[in-house]
């Protein structure tokens, strides 16, 4: 009985500590840090697009700052791509209708190849770029070089005017919203008619524009009408954006 114990209780310890020291270090760099610069990319066939916070975009190339970690939230417009710099160690799949996230902290200045590792399509070996890493100065220098863009909340706030979303998510004149306020309504438990409860995270907001009735609010009737295919991934980024910034306190969702 001692021999067998020992040879049972000395392999569970050593490989249950093995466990749980892999799984701290896997939800620790799951987790982008605070303050990490926030990227929205699109993955299209057969391209890379990339969307800076002042509104700048990109096609095929990434510039981003030495030393400041960067949070990548990303999305297909068509097929499954994968986003992958394999200088960084970085690798993600980027699916149709759901965002995902990777992040990555620069430490060398240069530039590092960037691939799709998801087969695409006939040009999917045509799908590559670069990533260019710059000092935190050329950066901001960079970014003020292209005059004219609007930044993300700007586009997103004119496409919400532009759709007349203020017509039912305000009320008119004054009146009763027929829909759900939209002010600090990120990152906060949502009730729903079904009786279940859900977080109101980018994924939420992006299926409740393009399909509104899967999650109707409690309180609420399903009147609003679907945009799927009326409005394309980066419209749905801006809004998503503009809704975040009708929050005093952007709250996110652990990953």
């Amino acid at each position: 009985m001692a021999v067998e114990t020992i040879y049972i209780g000395a392999p569970f310890f050593v490989f249950g500590s093995m466990f749980v020291w892999g799984a701290v270090l896997f939800f620790e760099g799951s987790r982008p840090p605070e303050g990490a610069l926030e990227l929205h990319v699109v993955g299209k066939q057969w391209m890379w697009k990339i969307q800076h916070p002042t509104g700048r975009r990109e096609i095929n190339e990434m510039h981003v700052p030495l030393g400041q970690s960067v949070r990548l939230d990303m999305i297909s417009e068509d097929v499954i791509h994968s986003f992958f710099v394999p200088a960084f160690r970085v690798k993600q799949d980027v699916l149709p209708g759901r965002y995902t996230q990777t992040w990555f902290e620069p430490s060398l200045l240069g530039e590092y190849h960037l691939f799709c590792a998801e087969y695409c399509g006939t040009d999917h070996s045509r799908m590559k770029g670069r990533v260019i890493v710059m000092e935190p100065s050329q950066y901001q220098a960079w970014l003020a070089g292209t005059l004219g863009q609007e930044s993300p909340i700007v586009a997103g706030r004119r496409l919400f005017e532009d759709l007349h979303c203020a017509t039912c998510h305000r009320g008119a004149a004054g009146g009763a919203a027929r829909c759900p306020p939209l002010e600090n309504v990120f990152g906060s438990q949502i009730k729903l008619q079904n009786g279940g409860m859900a977080l109101a995270d980018d994924g939420y907001i992006r299926e409740s524009i393009v399909r509104p009735a899967a999650k109707v609010v409690a309180g609420y009737q399903p009147l609003m009408p679907s945009f799927e295919g009326q409005i394309d991934e980066q419209g749905l980024l801006d809004l998503i954006a503009y809704i975040k910034s009708l929050s005093t306190q952007e709250r996110t969702a652990p990953l």
